[in-house]
């Protein structure tokens, strides 16, 4: 197992930081999929929660249309309780699994597990999430928080972890990106993040991308947050996400990726977003996500 016996499960129905409406809903999609009764299964005491209470896009008042920071207010209260949540979780000895929910939550969830420990950060996603005020195109705060969580954001971002950078960005890597917007590329070029597209997952294996990735994680860091965003995988085997991209990586090598990730035995936190039942068929990307929880938490074919 991966850090402790103890699970503790909160969920954060947020989705005002995503341009299209479903992934408030994702985590009572992927508890309807198992995941207490399974990680049970797996051997871990688990502990639900339940959910962050958050508000809804109906009972908030809409930002201006040409807001480059839409739902700043509620979106940072949100991050903070949630923060201070997990910083609870942490000392109470228990490994956090926040499911989501747009991506926006990790910057409370990830700054919360490195309040006080340095962690490296491994991001899985189709999107860099690397955007600022400056640089984003649309507004929405889930294309932000890798930059904040490295130091690049709004001051009402930033400083969840106390400290900025959160995650120090030689520790941090990106794994599977393979649709970036223009400013974004040129922001992720100058910064000292590693970054795998997909293109070095198809020229090198998957394994090999762990490997490297899970190094620079771990070498001088007390362990790392995952945050696992659905939409990484090819919407063919997950079409229910927020932001789904084409030719993306196959539900087998994500639970490689996860796999590998359980037998470095430096997980200290993570994260599953973007889940959207709304565009789900028959609740196949819940599920996943759920099978690809338990593979990162330990469950082995053998």
């Amino acid at each position: 197992m991966s850090s402790g016996s103890q699970i503790a499960i909160l969920g954060v129905p947020i989705d005002l930081g995503a341009g299209r409406r479903g992934v408030d809903m994702g985590p009572s999609a992927i508890r309807y999929a198992g995941l207490s009764r399974r990680l049970s299964e797996l051997g871990y005491q688990v502990v639900d929660f339940g959910n962050l209470a958050v508000p809804m896009v109906e009972t908030t008042p809409p930002p201006p249309p040409d807001s480059r920071l839409r739902y700043l207010e509620p979106i940072a209260d949100m991050c903070g309780r949630l923060a201070r949540q997990v910083v609870d979780i942490v000392q109470q000895g228990m490994l956090p699994l926040i499911l989501g929910g747009d991506h926006s939550l990790t910057i409370g969830s990830a700054s919360g597990s490195a309040r006080q420990r340095r962690l490296g950060l491994i991001w899985i996603d189709a999107h860099a999430d690397f955007n600022d005020e400056h640089t984003t195109p649309s507004g929405n705060i889930h294309g932000m928080p890798l930059a904040v969580l490295t130091g690049r954001g709004h001051p009402m971002l930033t400083g969840f972890a106390g400290r900025i950078p959160a995650f120090d960005p030689v520790h941090v890597v990106l794994i599977a990106v393979r649709d970036l917007d223009t400013l974004e590329r040129e922001a992720l070029r100058a910064s000292p993040i590693t970054v795998f597209t997909m293109h070095e997952i198809d020229r090198c294996g998957m394994a090999t991308v762990m490997e490297r990735a899970l190094a620079i994680a771990t070498t001088g860091t007390e362990g790392f947050h995952l945050s696992f965003d659905l939409d990484v995988v090819d919407p063919r085997e997950a079409p229910g996400v927020g932001t789904p991209v084409s030719s993306g990586v196959s539900a087998r090598e994500s639970h490689l990726a996860m796999e590998l990730i359980a037998e470095s035995g430096a997980l200290r936190s993570l994260d599953v977003v973007e889940v959207n039942p709304i565009l789900d068929e028959r609740n196949a990307t819940a599920q996943l996500a759920v099978d690809l929880v338990l593979s990162a938490l330990g469950k082995r074919i053998l």
